[in-house]
Order: C-alpha cells, then structure tokens, then sequence
C-alpha cells in the first residue's frame, strides 16, 4: 500500500523513485553515523532526542530553538553539541545529514521545507499540516529536492498494526466492516484569559517563535504548549491527539483509502473554560469515506464539573473501534481485542506503540536512500493531517447547531445518531445544552477528489480556509 501510494505521488511531482547515492553515504561514508540537529529543544523535540540518541547510528550536531534558555539547557545535556536560536544557521551547516523538526504546529510545513531546500532529510513531528495547501507543498518539496521526509506517527512503526490488518482484511476473521468510530476524550483545564497581553520572556526571539503566524496580542497564561489551542499556531486537540487516533483508524481499518474523505460535516464548541482558547474542546465529526461510515467524538470536559472522568464512549477514550458482520474490533495504542457478536473476547493485540522502531524506520530509509520503506511517509503524514484540518474546517464554518441538518445524515449503522446522543449527555452534566453551549455545526461539506477543494453548500468559506495567510519572510513557497 505504501509503496504504490508513494509510486503514484512521485509520477504527479514529476520524480522519479531511484535516489541517487545517499547524501549521508558520499559525505561520510558508509560505516559513519548520521549527524543530526533538531529544530525545537521543546518538551516533544527532547523525548525524540533521547530515542535519536540511544540510536548507534546517530551523532547529535547540533541544536536550535527561538527560546535560548531551552537550547541552553539541551546543550548542557548533550555536550559538544552546537546551539542556535535561528534555524536557518542550522540548516546551513554542511556537517548535517537529517533534522527533527518539533515546532508548534505553524512551523512544521516551513521547517521541514527549509530543510529539505538546504539538502537535510526530515523527521516531522505531527501533524503534518497546519493547512492542506502547506501540506501538499511539502509533499512536492520531498519529491523535488529527494528527500527522506518521515512523519511522527509513531504507531505506524507498531508491528502489531501489520497483525490487525492481517486479521481484519486477509482472514476476515471478523467478516465484512460495516461502520467505525474513533474517540479522543481526556479532561484539559482552562488556559486562562488574561486581561492585558502575555509578555514575552526575554529569552526568546518572538520574531522566529512566530515565524508564518501572525503576529497576535495573547491573552492566555502561558507561551509554550497551550499554542495548541489557538488558531493561529495550533489545530486543537484534533491535530494533537485526533491525527493519532484518525491514522490508526485510516491505516487499519481504510488501509488509507481514500486519501481524504468525499464529505465531512462536523459540530462542535469551546464550552465549560470561559479561557484565551479558540479550538472546540467538544468536537463530533461525520466522514463519508465512500465505503466504511464513520464517526468521530472528542472531548477534553469532565462527565460532570470537577469529575475526574471524561465522559462514556463506546470503545476506548483514546483509540477506535471497527464494527463489523462477526463482532468488533477496538483498537489503541499498544493494544487491540477482538469480540465476537454476543461480546465474547475472541483475540488479544499487544504492541509496542512504536517509538523507538519508528526512530529506526528512519534511520534505515535514509540509508537505503529508499522513501518507499519509510512507515509514514510525507504523504501518508499530509494525508492523516488533512482529515483533521478539514474536520477543524467544518467546526469552523459552521451556524448554529440544527437537530433538522444533523438527521441529514444516514446510513451510518446509528453511530451519528449514538455520537451526537453521548455529546448531549455530555453538555447536560455540565448544566448545558446544544444551543446554550453555542455548539455549531457545518453543512455537508462535500471534497472533489481531483483538486482537493471542496464544492457546493459551504464551499467558498471551507476553501478560503485550505491555505492559511503566511507572515511575510515566512512564506511556505509554492513548490513547482
């Protein structure tokens, strides 16, 4: 499946599947080791140096972060190695084979762009994308500048995923798929609302640590990780922990076909935490996928005010569940079962979440100079990123929730109906209701498949949000 995605990628970019010899072989050999610099000493950029660096065939070189006090500190455990707060004297080093870049969300695209420009191959953290149009250009620079470009959803490395495929669609041990779910509830607190403008520490460069976002007044309590829920640099928890669960149900359960679904309607709001953040910490979304109905719920508010439960959802909180002719499948990271109709366990999945094998993944690509071994290739990442960014469209875009718009919706084995139910239940524990919450919800948004744009009802306003507006000198070019 990889490698004829991969195939027919590169005959659209143009590029051909042959590498030429390894950068990382002609520069240094085929005995030594890869030299390595990260973009971001973040808290995510510090756990992938620790899995890079128990690795033999890594050399860290070097070290970058707009926040000097954290390059400070990465350098302090990792002697020798070189800091900078400018990324771009990083990238210039010729001394550098391959870069993680672990940025907020609206730096992704960019950094590993300006990577892959300056002859780097590339870990990126997910999600891929902050929008479908960065997203797409760094699939085009991968093909362009020939670059190994792998994307960090670990679970893809897993090998138990290649045991549930097996057992789902070559067994067929549990007969033919009939719908899906995917959940993502854990509690966040509030992020706080200030009255007057965050002031920004005087260790950082604001003008890098902002880099294509614009530059907006932040009313919320604290600069790093809670980027997350504000549009401008993050994707919410759709694009933190949504793009996980999305990809395990994509690559199990759709064997990632399609690569975007055909329409998607999605509700949801920012209830309970009267805070700075922007994305819904209630989100339910419809994918018509063309074959398997599927839903999604997320949730980060308690069952009830100071509850330390998120709420009931059929299957894991944090994982998926496939429903089909012989029973169910419900599927997490590191672990699945299998039950028969009656409820019966029929077979237990144990995995290894991936980590350390997806580190390894890389590692071996780049030495083969061969993308089509890599677990999550730019365009599976971009791909994956794209169901999240156009399930965060269709939030966005949409009025006041309508009980007549939603029961729109059928044949989806009763999951829309038993999703937007359990979202109810949710807002009355906590005194609300779909209409005093301000939950919204879109249209049927429908995506033509050629041009990955959407049409009819919706359309112009979901467009206008495919391609985000960039900061000038932090543009992500167009890549022809």
């Amino acid at each position: 499946m990889r490698r004829r995605h991969f195939i027919g990628l590169s005959f659209v970019a143009g590029a051909s599947l042959a590498f030429p010899v390894p950068a990382v072989m002609a520069q240094t050999g085929v005995n030594e080791k890869i030299r390595l610099g990260t973009v971001s000493c973040g808290g995510r950029a510090n756990e992938l140096l620790s899995q890079f660096t128990r690795q033999p065939e890594i050399h860290l070189v070097g070290v970058s972060d707009p926040d000097s006090a954290r390059v400070d500190a990465v350098q302090k455990k990792y002697a020798g190695t070189e800091g900078y707060t400018d990324l771009r004297k990083l990238l210039e080093r010729d001394d550098l084979d391959a870069v993680i870049v672990a940025t907020c969300n609206h730096w992704h695209c960019l950094g590993a762009i300006w990577a892959m420009q300056s002859g780097k191959h590339v870990y990126v953290e997910k999600p891929l994308s902050h929008s479908q149009w960065g997203g797409k250009q760094t699939v085009l620079a991968a093909r362009k500048y020939q670059k190994i470009c792998q994307v960090g959803m670990q679970q893809r490395s897993d090998p138990m995923q290649a045991e549930i495929k097996a057992f789902l669609h070559e067994e067929k041990a549990l007969g033919k798929i009939l719908s899906g779910r995917v959940n993502r509830y854990g509690i966040r607190g509030s992020i706080g609302k200030r009255d007057t403008p965050l002031e920004i520490p005087k260790t950082i460069d604001y003008n890098l640590w902002l880099g294509p976002a614009e530059e907006l007044p932040l009313y919320r309590n604290q600069l790093h990780y809670d980027w997350h829920w504000m549009w401008n640099t993050g994707s919410g928890e759709m694009g933190n922990w949504g793009v996980h669960v999305l990809d395990d149900f994509r690559n199990n359960i759709l064997l990632d076909e399609p690569k975007l679904p055909r329409a998607v309607m999605g509700g949801g709001a920012r209830v309970v935490w009267d805070d700075a953040g922007e994305s819904p910490n209630v989100h339910f979304v419809y994918y018509d996928t063309g074959s398997i109905p599927m839903v999604l719920g997320l949730s980060n508010i308690p069952e009830v005010p100071d509850s330390k439960s998120a709420g009931k959802c059929p299957g894991p909180s944090s994982g998926y569940v496939a429903y089909c002719e012989g029973g169910r499948l419900e599927g997490q990271r590191g672990s699945a079962i299998a039950f028969d109709k009656e409820g019966k366990e029929l077979k237990r999945f144990k995995g290894n979440s991936g980590g350390d094998s997806h580190v390894q993944n890389f590692i071996a690509a780049i030495q083969a100079n061969d993308p089509t071994k890599l677990n999550a290739e730019v365009a599976i990442g971009n791909d994956s990123a794209g169901w999240c960014n156009l399930a965060n469209i269709a939030q966005r875009v949409g009025g006041p929730f309508s009980q007549t718009m939603a029961d729109a919706i059928q044949q989806t084995d009763g999951r829309w109906e038993e999703l937007l139910a359990q979202t109810t239940e949710l807002l009355a524990g906590n005194g609300l209701t779909m209409a005093n919450s301000a939950i919204r919800l879109s249209p049927m948004l429908t995506l033509d498949p050629a041009t990955e744009r959407f049409t009819g009802t919706g359309a112009d306003a979901a467009n206008a949000m495919l391609k985000r507006k960039y900061r000038v000198g932090f543009e992500v070019p167009e890549i022809g």
